[in-house]
């Protein structure tokens, strides 16, 4: 006879209710039993027993020691419990009286370690809040170890133990912290933008196929372009006048900036670097063949390709700078950038417009610069 048992909640409490049901189906079969014995004679019961007697020796002779499952001890231990000890040991049974007893004792102990059991064990979940408040400090403090964490953690008024701490950071393989202070090249470009400027000579042809360099300088926090010329030989005199227009545009400005990044081009001559240096801008160079460690710039000289000299044909040099002008007037006042937040290098961002009807009648016209190339939208509402 199968009964099917009902979805339980836990491992032990399923197997609680298993064995309540296998008592359940001996407790109705024995019922059958004992029906059956009523209709018997005592001689007919007198022989039976003494044959279910004898089958237990037979059972020890052949069996050194037999297997009893959980329904068996249960069985055994709540018929078997009640007798004395003394009664148990003139019974012929396949265990000795002090095993019965063991096993009613550990029933009872089951028993009320299950009643008793606390519903959740251990400490109770960090509150997720806090964990995420933890891997931001690790994450924005590479050097801060679990014990500095959970210092800033108490500071802020905010009570959970350093082991805690320590586990969270074990969980999301976040390393010690001496593993975690290695600098990388983008993350000193970051925490340096507002002293970097970064400039570049790129190449482009004109429509007869004469070949054309523009110089460009760009700045690393606000992302503001400078095109400070375009010629088709590019000699150190010229890279020199155009240090000089730089710096004096740079102290009209009132920049920051003590840092310029350049490549190696033999276009940048010792000259260039001493006049940056008189005007407080340290050169530095880039590795060999690394342009990732000058990727602002290479990042805008491919998106001005992109947006602009993959579509215009290029006349001649006072063609070029005129685009270029164009495009640069462009991209610091009107172009989104994703590093201000959608703002312009030249133009902050609008306040949000919260009024529905305001949208849907908004007007937005269009501008259009070198013949259409570049498109600028404005709210005219």
């Amino acid at each position: 006879m199968w009964l099917p048992a009902a979805p339980l909640s836990s491992p032990g409490q399923g197997k609680t209710a298993v064995v309540l049901l296998r008592l359940a189906y001996l407790a109705a079969t024995n019922i059958f039993i004992l029906l059956r014995l009523l209709p018997m004679s005592d001689r007919e019961k007198d022989v039976e027993i003494l044959a279910l007697r004898h089958q237990p020796l037979i059972l020890q002779r052949q069996v050194a020691k037999p297997a009893f499952t959980d329904t068996d001890r249960v069985v055994l231990a709540g018929l078997l419990h009640h007798l004395p000890r003394e009664k148990l040991h003139h019974l012929l049974l396949l265990v000795r009286p002090d095993t019965i007893l063991r096993w009613h004792r550990n029933l009872l102990r089951q028993r009320h370690a299950a009643t008793c059991a606390p519903k959740r064990r251990g400490r109770p979940p960090t509150v997720r809040s806090i964990r995420a408040l933890v891997l931001r400090l690790a994450r924005e403090n590479s050097s801060w170890g679990y014990r500095r964490i959970h210092g800033e953690l108490a500071a802020l008024g905010i009570k959970v133990a350093a082991s805690t701490v320590w586990e969270i950071l074990r969980e999301h393989g976040i390393p010690p912290a001496p593993e975690r202070q290695s600098t990388t090249w983008a993350a000193f470009l970051r925490s340096q933008a507002d002293a970097l400027l970064a400039c570049d000579l790129f190449e482009t042809r004109t429509l007869t196929g004469a070949r054309m360099y523009a110089f460009a300088v760009i700045e690393h926090s606000t992302r503001r372009i400078r095109i400070l010329d375009a010629t088709a030989h590019p000699t150190a005199e010229w890279i020199v006048q155009l240090g000089r227009n730089l710096v004096m545009d740079l102290e009209d400005a009132g920049s920051r900036a003590r840092f310029l990044i350049r490549d190696r081009d033999a276009k940048f001559t010792a000259a260039f670097d001493a006049l940056l240096a008189d005007a407080g801008l340290k050169v530095i160079t880039t590795g060999i063949r690394i342009p990732r460690m000058n990727s602002l710039m290479e990042r805008w000289i491919q998106t001005c390709r992109r947006e602009l000299l993959d579509r215009t044909l290029i006349w001649n040099q006072s063609h070029l700078l005129y685009a270029l002008r164009e495009f640069e007037t462009f991209y610091n006042e009107h172009r989104p950038h994703r590093t201000p937040k959608q703002a312009a290098p030249l133009r902050a961002l609008p306040e949000p417009i919260n009024v529905p009807a305001h949208i849907r009648h908004m007007k937005v016209p269009r501008r259009d610069r070198l013949g259409g190339t570049l498109h600028e939208y404005w709210n005219a509402a």
